[in-house]
């Protein structure tokens, strides 16, 4: 179900950056803005359009969080659980996701890559907790049965897009 790796794509960008190694990270951010994961296809021909080693874009996508080598859902949820947000319960919040998505623990990301969910250490929204966001849009004050009606229009969100 993820997307098929486009060389020409991966063409582009480069070539939108001048093949310059020092942009590599601009290069994978666009790449995993495409695919929402960053495939391990584009890892030999980067590095041999940019001039830097395979092993150093590896160790460049596995050094910053934001970048990823599974793919992801379509709806990316990321759950707060920083000091503001745990103390105003947001984990129920995390475990209403879970339940609603049916991930069993361990899991991120849904079989039909239809959504991932994350717990991160803060949002930067510590006045709204408990937050959540989804693709970086924020949902403030969140409880459990908020989340509920959230999945079920990001569903509908996915249902009307099939048809």
């Amino acid at each position: 179900m993820s997307q098929e790796f486009d060389p020409k794509f991966l063409d582009e960008i480069i070539s939108t950056h001048q093949s310059k190694p020092s942009a590599v990270i601009a290069i994978l951010q666009e790449i995993q803005e495409r695919y929402r994961y960053i495939p391990r296809e584009v890892f030999f021909p980067l590095s041999r359009k940019v001039g830097i080693s395979e092993a150093r874009i590896y160790s460049v996508v596995t050094f910053y969080e934001n970048f990823s080598l599974d793919p992801k859902g379509k709806f990316v949820i990321k759950v707060c659980d920083g000091t503001a947000c745990h103390v105003r319960k947001s984990m129920p919040n995390l475990e209403r996701l879970r339940k609603e998505l049916t991930l069993p623990e361990g899991k991120i990301t849904t079989d039909d890559l239809s959504f991932t969910v994350e717990t991160v250490s803060c949002l930067g929204a510590c006045g709204l907790a408990p937050v959540l966001t989804v693709n970086d849009k924020v949902y403030p004050a969140m409880t459990p049965d908020k989340v509920t009606a959230l999945v079920a229009a990001l569903k509908e969100e996915l249902s009307n897009e099939a048809d």
